[in-house]
């Protein structure tokens, strides 16, 4: 089990949601954290709690969409504490809109946000990661990265992306003791409902049944902190929609089926 006690930790999407309550569990670590996220004024309330509960804690807000400055966040971030130990991309945006609807400005912020930006980040950190003798990098996909799912075109396929990058990051640098974590959520109560975004590019702005009756995010967080501790290479959190995954690796057909059908709100 990797000792995070003491160690530099960067979570994206950290003022809300899975990133926040896997900010206070780390926090009581003793953990270095750096927190990032667009809102400045909810990282600065999540900063004083993880300080409060003993963390080291400096915060770093941005928009992940703005790709030009991501090089320069984060070298501000390896200047805070000299390095990083545990990498976590957890920042997303969702989706609700059928495919020929959506704007093609949509799928590129989606794809930007959910993808090239944790690519960014990822290539301007992990040599110095490697420089100091390895670490952990965790990155937030989803069950939607396993299977096509409605009124999820570009957020499904950020998050397929997702696998296909950052398991080849797995396979050519675990020589160097570069351990990644794909962390594979199914319906988690968080704001990603209320933020996807419509096909023009406006908010969705309304809390999903599914989302709404999904596992808390304190939940999630424990089950994924566990999980970068353990440097397993893959965790599904969720609950009993997580069946798909297994559904669509033995049985193809049926998970077509079924993803025809399902209530994608």
């Amino acid at each position: 089990m990797q000792e995070i006690s003491n160690k530099t930790i960067w979570i994206t999407g950290a003022s809300s949601g899975i990133g926040e309550a896997s900010a206070y569990l780390l926090a009581q670590s003793n953990s270095n954290l750096i927190l990032t996220a667009t809102r400045a004024d909810k990282l600065r309330s999540v900063q004083q709690k993880c300080i409060i509960l003993g963390a080291k804690c400096e915060i770093l807000p941005y928009d992940l969409s703005d790709l030009e400055n991501l090089n320069a966040l984060a070298d501000k971030a390896l200047s805070l504490y000299g390095t990083i130990d545990v990498l976590f991309l957890n920042a997303g945006i969702s989706q609700r809109s059928k495919a020929l609807d959506t704007s093609l400005d949509v799928d590129k912020k989606i794809m930007d946000v959910n993808f090239v930006a944790p690519v960014i980040i990822t290539k301007r950190i992990l040599p110095k990661i490697i420089e100091n003798g390895g670490g952990t990098i965790a990155v937030t996909s989803s069950i939607s990265g396993k299977f096509g799912f409605p009124l999820r075109s570009a957020y499904a396929s950020s998050k397929f992306a997702l696998y296909g990058f950052f398991e080849t990051i797995h396979a050519e640098y675990y020589n160097q003791n570069i351990r990644v974590v794909m962390v594979c959520p199914g319906r988690v109560k968080t704001n990603i409902s209320f933020n996807a975004l419509e096909a023009d590019g406006t908010k969705h702005a309304q809390m999903d049944d599914g989302q709404n009756n999904g596992i808390s995010s304190e939940k999630a967080a424990k089950i994924i902190v566990r999980a970068i501790k353990k440097q397993k290479p893959e965790v599904f959190v969720g609950g009993f929609e997580l069946a798909m995954v297994y559904i669509k690796r033995f049985l193809p057909g049926l998970a077509r089926k079924i993803a025809r059908s399902i209530k994608s709100t």
